[in-house]
């Protein structure tokens, strides 16, 4: 099981490769941490299993963030009480995207940045991603609000950027009228 100490911190340069293209079938290495991946971010969001195994609670995470270069990400988001959609893409990329920006009122998190960061991350508020299942198939999601902001925070990840890149350090509200917060 993943623990906290396996995830890197931002400081460390790793998070800042652009991942190369995974190629299928996947290996079982990678089937291993995609289902590590999807069990850490599920148990997180859970209280009690994220007490009782001492996890940071996060909704995605990207295969970089465990320190390896390769494009795949997960994404688990609760849609009812410890009920979840869980989403599995590899090779994504935003295809389309609304004109509409938004932002998180609370504030991005990041399982990578441990520490609070005040200020807002304009993002889209709609994405199409297309991308591959693990098992090589032509994959097509669509996202709103929550999903589409984890979709583009994973994928930066995938391109080296970190959430916190976005934030103007002199004026971290900056354009903040300009997006809808959610």
């Amino acid at each position: 099981m993943l623990k906290m100490k396996d995830i890197l911190d931002e400081k460390d340069k790793r998070l800042r490769l652009v991942s190369k293209d995974v190629t299928f079938p996947l290996s079982k290495e990678d089937r291993k941490v995609i289902d590590e991946m999807v069990e850490y971010l599920t148990n997180s969001q859970i209280e009690r299993l994220a007490e009782k195994y001492d996890l940071r609670p996060g909704m995605g995470m990207a295969a970089i963030q465990l320190g390896i270069p390769k494009r795949f990400l997960t994404i688990v988001h609760e849609v009812d009480e410890e009920e979840f959609d869980t989403y599995i893409i590899c090779n994504p990329k935003i295809i389309s995207n609304s004109t509409e920006k938004i932002y998180v009122e609370m504030g991005e998190g990041c399982l990578s940045v441990n520490r609070e960061v005040d200020g807002i991350v304009p993002r889209y508020a709609r994405v199409t991603v297309e991308g591959y299942d693990v098992d090589g198939n032509k994959i097509r999601i669509r996202a709103k609000e929550e999903l589409a902001i984890a979709f583009q925070h994973e994928i930066d990840h995938l391109n080296g950027i970190i959430f916190t890149d976005y934030i103007d350090k002199k004026n971290p509200y900056k354009d903040a009228d300009k997006y809808r917060a959610i």
